[in-house]
């Protein structure tokens, strides 16, 4: 029995205050995230790590947060969130700290997947309890405030692990990234719980008599998913964008320092203030915009996430192929504003394609595919095409414009299924009776 839902039931914090909480500590979970890439440098230099080998360590990551998924997308929608959630951040922290201590590949390895499986218990049931909160109309929204922590938070741990690098080592940049998780885990506890399906009216009748095929246990409820073919179409295109950036995020400090002969602070200091600019505004202005699209068309939010995949995919090849620094940075930026317009519309399309009993599994199954097929793979393939080619350059010309082409393709089909769908429905309601 899922507990806080009882007519008698406390009435859980406002939902602004619910969602500060979470935009706060999901901005600690993308600094956390983002501390390796600032310090892999001279990191690879102490451990003395191969480019092959140094592109194990994002995969690493992966496994502890895509394999655990499915379990807390599953517990999610059964039990308590509050206890689930917190223990995530506890056990992120506590990872981010202990890869500070590692002395070489093997260690650093195993800590990642520490870090990966405590974020996995909080990117999986956070977005749902946002989405119980707000009616689907303002999901895009508010979904976009919370992944706004997203280029705010991966800046912050690209500034500050390369300013913590460059005074005190690259560990410290690990303790100073974990401290803060371990000590606000213990915050989550306050927070009390929605109702699942609060935030719309057909959720309450889901919830009072949830369909058997929607809430059947185990691999069951997993399987019904593949029933829901828009669904289908937002993850394989979330895929292929994550593919992309897995590859990038790893090896973009490395692409500046390497082929265009920044030092490592001002290329952390480029990415930080990049990402904060581009990640803060776009964020917040896809959300709007799929919002207002949303207000006048069902398929407002799909044809934003096509449409912005698609322009991303010469902005991602310039930032490769231009030889000048500025028209290089420049490209970059483009691609990364371009990228950023689709968080919150996205992640509103994952919960919104699927009935209500199965958000928190919605959300798990596509953490699950978009980091088993994206960037478990991309991280560590980038790095054995630069050994290969022993150009980074060329490794990631190959990889990232063509994942973004494909991201581009599955989001358009997804918005000509939503446009056909909506006329279909027009048409029926329009049939005299």
């Amino acid at each position: 029995m899922v507990p806080d839902q009882g007519p008698n039931s406390p009435r859980p914090l406002r939902p602004t205050v619910a969602l500060a909480a979470f935009s706060g500590l999901n901005l600690l979970n993308y600094l956390d995230r983002q501390v390796l890439p600032a310090v892999l440098p001279p990191l690879q230099r102490e451990l003395r790590l191969t480019d092959t080998q140094a592109g194990w360590l994002a995969p690493a990551f992966m496994l502890g947060y895509f394999l655990t998924a499915p379990l807390f997308g599953y517990l999610g929608d059964r039990i308590q969130r509050r206890g689930l959630i917190c223990a995530g951040v506890a056990v992120w922290s506590l990872g981010t700290v202990l890869s500070g201590w590692a002395t070489g590949l093997g260690a650093l390895l195993c800590f990642r997947i520490l870090v990966g499986f405590g974020e996995s218990s909080y990117g999986t049931l956070s977005p749902a309890w946002i989405a119980d909160l707000y009616p689907a109309v303002r999901r895009a929204g508010m979904l976009a405030i919370f992944y706004v922590a997203i280029p705010v938070g991966s800046a912050l741990g690209q500034i500050l692990g390369g300013r913590a690098a460059e005074h005190a080592g690259w560990r410290s940049a690990f303790f100073w990234a974990g401290a803060p998780g371990l000590a606000l885990a213990l915050g989550v506890l306050a927070l009390r719980e929605p109702a699942r399906g609060a935030g719309d009216a057909a959720g309450r009748a889901e919830e009072t008599a949830p369909p058997p095929r929607a809430t059947a246990g185990g691999t069951g409820s997993y399987r019904s998913l593949l029933r829901h073919r828009n669904y289908l179409w937002v993850v394989a295109g979330y895929v292929a964008q994550t593919f992309a950036l897995g590859g990038f995020a790893l090896w973009s400090a490395s692409f500046l320092v390497r082929v265009h002969g920044l030092t490592l602070r001002q290329a952390d200091d480029f990415f930080g203030v990049a990402l904060v600019v581009t990640g803060l505004v776009a964020t917040l202005a896809g959300g709007a915009v799929a919002t207002a699209w949303d207000r006048r068309t069902a398929a407002g939010s799909a044809w934003l996430l096509g449409l912005s995949a698609a322009l991303a995919v010469p902005a991602a090849a310039g930032a490769f192929w231009f030889r000048d620094l500025r028209a290089a940075e420049g490209a970059m930026a483009a691609a990364m504003f371009l990228i950023f317009l689709s968080t919150g519309p996205v992640n509103a399309q994952i919960l919104d394609c699927v009935p209500v009993p199965l958000r928190a599994r919605a959300m798990a199954a596509s953490i699950f595919a978009i980091h088993l097929l994206g960037d478990f793979w991309s991280p560590q393939l980038v790095g054995r095409l630069s050994d290969r080619f022993g150009d980074l350059r060329l490794a990631l010309l190959w990889t990232m414009p063509g994942a973004l082409a494909l991201c581009a393709a599955c989001w358009l089909w997804l918005a000509v299924r939503s446009t056909g769908a909506r006329s279909a429905a027009a048409a029926a309601h329009s049939v005299p009776r």
